[in-house]
């Protein structure tokens, strides 16, 4: 009998000992369970620029529709578009024969008056005829030789030329084409010299002078960046909006870029090279107060932070952070102060910064 007591006390102990065990283990499994998991990165310190970001459509510096300045019939043509002229080149040319015939007949018209002119001039000269036949026929004269000029100046606006170097961007005419004087024939564009014009909100015109470098990125090149300088600064404020116009020439030898072509407009006007760095994913920001949680002892702790330039990824913390300490980066919509979690990512530093930037002070 005691022999058999003996062994049923040593299972009872086994038993409670595995039951023990059991609810432990349950135990550290529910606490690993209610550990939220979260990405994390550390504050850095590194470069960033403030910039002003706009959007803007490029334009030509140098732009004209050349117009007709006779009307007749287009006899031939002599660009299309794309192709570069010069100035003073000819496009196109109307049809002359009525402007010939009418260039003839005041030429003829002139030389007769010329001749009945130099006779009166010797008669007059003898005081045979009346000073007033004389100046008739020096007035007769003078009208033949303007007439004469305007017909000459018709037959050579019977070309339509290009007013300075250039590409044609666009032709409105075809042979045959009949065409009034004033009417668009042509456009010659100056590709070599393009600007893109944004509108700057008026607390933002003082950092931004004419000479300060700008940048343009363009859907056509994604991954190029085109450089320019600011040309000129509007002195005025449009009251309507409350803008300014802001003029950047872009630089030459940039053949990618066309007139037309939208793109993002970006001007640095300051630079610091030591700032402390957090991604802009680590951020909250909730009517205008940005917070971060901070990781330390297997805890995030919800902390505020006073932020200064930003750029594409990051932002700069001016006040409430350390360089090395541990932020959440991805979880932290579920995190409360002091919510227990476990990182899930091998700790590495945050990323490299990029030079461009968007920020505003």
């Amino acid at each position: 009998m005691s022999v058999r007591m003996g062994a049923l006390a040593l299972m009872a102990a086994v038993a409670l000992s595995a039951c023990g065990d059991g609810s432990a283990r349950g135990k550290d499994k529910a606490e690993q369970q209610a550990r939220i998991p979260v990405e994390t990165v550390r504050v850095q310190t590194g470069p960033i620029a403030a910039a002003y970001r706009g959007t803007a459509t490029l334009q030509a510096e140098d732009e004209a529709t050349v117009t007709a300045k006779q009307s007749g019939v287009i006899e031939r043509v002599l660009v299309e578009e794309g192709e570069r002229v010069r100035a003073g080149q000819v496009l196109a040319k109307l049809e002359t024969e009525r402007l010939e015939l009418e260039l003839a007949r005041a030429k003829a018209t002139l030389d007769q008056l010329e001749q009945d002119f130099r006779r009166n001039e010797l008669v007059y000269a003898r005081k045979l005829i009346a000073r007033e036949v004389y100046e008739r026929a020096k007035y007769e004269l003078d009208g033949a030789r303007a007439s004469f000029e305007l017909a000459r100046l018709a037959l050579q606006e019977a070309e339509i030329k290009a007013p300075f170097d250039g590409v044609v961007s666009l032709r409105h005419v075809k042979v045959g084409n009949t065409i009034q004087a004033g009417s668009p024939a042509f456009r010659i564009t100056r590709m070599d010299r393009l600007e893109a014009q944004i509108f700057v909100p008026e607390r933002d015109i003082h950092k931004l002078a004419p000479g300060q470098p700008a940048t343009l990125v363009v859907d056509a090149w994604p991954d190029k960046r085109f450089q320019g300088r600011i040309l000129r600064v509007n002195p005025v404020v449009d009251a309507a909006t409350g803008t300014v116009k802001v003029t950047v020439a872009m630089a030459p030898d940039q053949p990618e870029l066309r007139p037309g072509m939208f793109g993002r407009v970006e001007i640095v006007y300051d630079r610091r090279a030591n700032a402390l760095l957090v991604p802009k994913d680590a951020v909250l920001t909730e009517d205008e107060q940005h917070s971060v949680f901070v990781v330390s002892e297997g805890r995030a702790h919800r902390r505020s932070i006073r932020v200064g330039y930003s750029d594409a990824d990051h932002y700069e913390v001016l006040d409430g952070l350390k360089a090395g300490e541990e932020l959440v980066v991805t979880g932290q919509t579920s995190l409360r102060d002091a919510s227990e979690v476990e990182v899930v990512n091998a700790l590495a530093p945050a990323p490299a910064v990029a030079s461009g930037a968007d920020a505003r002070s």
